[in-house]
This record gives C-alpha cells, sequence and structure tokens, in this order.
C-alpha cells in the first residue's frame, strides 16, 4: 500500500484495518525509507512480493526521487511488475484541511498528471477514512474474486504429497553423494599419501654430491654426500615460513664433513664456504620434485639475498614425517624426580 504519508496517516490506519479484517497481511511502503539505492531494492522486492498494490492519493505529492515523487515511483514499478493495483483518489468535493494542500506550482502540476496516471484505470473515489475504508475493502475483496493471486501461506501448508516425495527422493540422493564424496576424498588422501612416502623412497637412494672449501684448504674438497631425504629434513623446517640462502649454506655447512677424512684433521671440522652454484642445483632438484619454492613474501629493496619457501606439498610431507617420527618414539617410565621418564630413541641420524 503506498501513499503520501503526513497528510494520509488516519486514512492509511483504517485501510490497514480492513486489509487485516480480511485476513490479510499489509504492507506500508511507509516502512522502508527510500533515500538511497539499497532501499529502493528493498521496497521494490516487497512490491514483487505482494498480491495486489493500493494506492492513496489526496492533495500532496509528496516527497520526490528527483522530479518524481517516491510514491509515484512505486506506482509505475506495480505496474510494470504486473502487480493489480487499486487505486483510489480523493473526492474533489470533499471536505479537506487547507495545510494538507500542495502550494507548489509544480508540485500541483505534477500531482494533477499523477491523478490522471492512476485515473486511466479503474479507480473509487472517497471522501473521509471511513469512506475509505469501506470502499477499500470491497475493492480488495473483488480483486481478488477478479484476480486471484497465490497469496502467502503456511510452509507446512504449501507442501503437497508430491513436494514431500521429492524433498524426500533429494534428502536420499544428497545423502548417497555425501557419502560418496567421503568415499572418494579418503581414496584421494590415501592416493596422495602413497605419493609422498614413494617420493621420500625415491630421495633416500638418491644422494647429493657437493664440493666444500675446509680451514686450511686451497682447494675445494669433495665433501660426504647427503641423501635428499636427510637434506629434506635438515632444510624444511627452517622453510616453514622462509629461509634465507645464508641460512642454508649455514645449515649445510653444519652437516658436512670430509669424505675422505685428513690424517690430524678434526673429524667434525666444518667447511667455511659450500660452491654457490652446487647449492642452487640442490635447491632447483626440490623445486622440480614440487615441495620448495621461492618465498612469495615481501622484502625490503636493499635486501639482496634470495628466500625460500616450503610448497604445499613440501608442508605436507613434512607433517608425514613428523608423524611418523613421533610415532617411531619409544615412551618409557624410569625413577625421575618427578616419577616419570622419557626415552627417545627414534630421533632420526644427521
Amino acid at each position: 500500500m503506498s501513499s503520501t504519508y503526513e497528510d494520509l496517516k488516519a486514512e492509511r490506519d483504517r485501510v490497514i484495518q480492513g486489509i487485516l479484517e480480511l485476513g490479510h497481511i499489509p504492507v506500508g511502503m511507509e516502512m522502508f525509507s527510500a533515500a538511497d539505492e539499497q532501499q529502493w531494492q528493498t521496497i521494490a522486492r516487497n512490491i514483487r512480493e505482494s498480491d495486489y498494490y493500493v494506492v492513496i492519493l489526496a492533495h500532496r505529492y509528496g516527497s520526490r526521487d528527483g522530479a518524481m515523487s517516491y510514491t509515484r515511483k512505486e506506482y509505475e514499478y506495480a505496474v510494470a511488475e504486473g502487480i493489480p493495483t487499486i487505486g483510489f483518489v480523493i473526492d474533489p468535493e470533499a471536505s479537506w484541511p487547507a495545510d494538507r494542500f500542495e502550494k507548489d506550482a509544480e508540485a500541483v502540476d505534477l500531482l494533477e498528471e499523477f491523478r490522471s496516471l492512476v485515473r486511466s484505470k479503474p479507480v473509487g473515489f472517497w471522501s473521509n477514512a471511513d469512506d475509505l475504508y469501506g470502499k477499500a475493502s470491497v475493492a480488495l475483496v473483488k480483486a481478488m474474486t477478479a484476480q486471484p493471486r497465490i497469496g502467502w501461506v503456511r510452509a507446512s501448508s504449501a507442501l503437497g504429497p508430491e513436494v514431500t516425495a521429492e524433498i524426500s527422493r533429494l534428502s536420499a540422493e544428497n545423502a548417497e553423494l555425501r557419502t560418496r564424496l567421503s568415499h572418494l576424498e579418503k581414496d584421494a588422501e590415501r592416493d596422495a599419501a602413497a605419493e609422498l612416502t614413494e617420493l621420500w623412497a625415491q630421495m633416500a637412494r638418491n644422494q647429493w654430491s657437493y664440493s666444500a672449501r675446509f680451514p686450511g684448504d686451497a682447494d675445494w674438497v669433495e665433501a660426504r654426500p647427503l641423501a635428499y631425504s636427510t637434506l629434506f629434513r635438515l632444510l624444511a623446517p627452517n622453510m616453514v615460513t622462509e629461509a634465507s640462502d645464508e641460512n642454508i649454506d649455514d645449515i649445510v655447512r653444519v652437516n658436512t664433513r670430509r669424505l675422505t677424512p685428513v690424517e690430524g684433521a678434526a673429524a667434525d671440522l666444518k667447511p667455511s664456504s659450500i660452491p654457490v652454484n652446487t647449492r642452487n642445483a640442490m635447491l632447483s632438484d626440490f623445486v622440480m620434485l614440487g615441495l620448495m619454492e621461492p618465498s612469495k613474501r615481501r622484502h625490503p629493496v636493499a635486501d639482496k639475498a634470495d628466500y625460500w619457501s616450503l610448497t604445499e606439498m613440501g608442508l605436507e610431507m613434512l607433517k608425514v614425517r613428523k608423524r611418523l617420527d613421533f610415532a617411531s618414539t619409544e615412551l618409557a617410565s624410569g625413577p625421575t624426580a618427578d616419577g616419570a621418564g622419557l626415552i627417545d630413541k627414534g630421533a632420526p641420524s644427521r
């Protein structure tokens, strides 16, 4: 139901009363502010969802959206959407308070134009609130008979046996699809786990051969090869976020030993450097395996270092290996200060 508001409060209340007495649900456009596009979309949706549209006109044009009043905008939208419209125009001879007339000449002309538009369809003329109440109620009953609409019904009343059967069928189908999806996801997880296990076995069988320069050496000497699985164990925890080339070099140097011990040299002597091209080749191998990648994090322009991170597959590999490490840890009780003991025999050899 739509009209100008301030000058027609009593009349609107009487029409709303009549709609309620007919057992229907009124929706007054005054419930919404049409001040912005979002609110207009709400108004438009309510008009589309209504079965009948009632417009009431007196002697005010009302607030405008540009040159057009909101009441006219709503009316034209209802007509465009094919909503049955019922118009009520005040009788020109009816007594009406002087302060409820338009005084602006432009507004008077626009109001008359709007009246002519509404009168282009059958309308009812009214003289006061009680008169409007009776005529609106009768007109609505006639409209419901001549143009029956779906109306608003309880959801339980709208469900016939066919709809209920279809819902049951769809529910069963949905449950079956969920079960199949769950099985597929589990199969995919098993396939992914098998792929990581096989990749780990290949990494354990392949070694990275490289050289290093130890203190006191003038030349590069051959270092003890490291299996790619061992390299991953050493580097991956530091790449959960990212690790720089310098970090990687430090980790490799700490775990580097001469291939052939030198008499008189300390067995745990650490090299002073690792060839850059050899280290980059090793990282490239991990990139090709899908386990590592250049870091995507931003760094200051002045920072010239290269950074490396684990891929999603690399993170998953690290998770799997960590779970296996924990599973191989043996727990045993023993006499300690607090009455408990922890013995770890499963730590990987570095």
